[in-house]
């Protein structure tokens, strides 16, 4: 038996906030994160990126889930039903380790919903796995990001490692209280 993609996303995690669900990506979910990966807002993501190579890292990320049991989350409104963005862990081929990552669109910056959003995956990674920490491995030019970081709890570790030189590497230790 195979799982059609509504069968499939309906046996993942869904995790609610006050504001926010997140749940597995669907198919529909490609064309808000193509816009934000062909836009100059996704520089510090890897992009600007044309559509074909969006689809190859975008399925290639969705494609996480089966393959580690975690991947990103799709992050939507959950009045509206917008989607807003991704959180989750990522961890590609060259990367040494899962990583906790994000982006929201422009329609949704400013208003606390990466930091929102990043809890819930932090609090879901510290029951789910027995892992010690997660890390953020993010560009020096990413000051958001990194401030993001920062304000999750983590600390910036330099002596993790990153996947480009230079990166900025925050460590989320999951160990103690929630």
């Amino acid at each position: 038996m195979t799982l059609g993609s509504a069968q499939f996303a309906a046996h993942g995690p869904v995790l609610e906030t006050g504001r926010l669900r997140l749940r597995l990506p669907k198919l529909s979910d490609f064309e808000p994160w193509a816009d934000f990966f062909a836009s100059p807002r996704s520089v510090h993501e890897g992009g600007p990126l044309p559509r074909a190579a969006a689809w190859r890292h975008w399925a290639a990320d969705v494609a996480l889930w089966p393959l580690r049991g975690y991947g990103p989350f799709a992050v939507e409104d959950r009045q509206t039903g917008a989607y807003l963005g991704e959180v989750g862990i990522y961890h590609a081929d060259d990367y040494p380790a899962p990583e906790l990552g994000w982006f929201v669109v422009p329609a949704a910056e400013g208003r606390g919903i990466a930091l929102e959003a990043a809890r819930a995956v932090l609090d879901w990674v510290r029951v789910t796995f027995d892992w010690p920490h997660v890390t953020n491995i993010i560009e020096p030019a990413n000051a958001r990001s990194i401030a993001l970081g920062l304000r999750l709890g983590g600390v910036i570790d330099p002596s993790l490692p990153g996947i480009d030189p230079g990166d900025v590497v925050i460590r989320h230790d999951l160990r103690g209280a929630a």
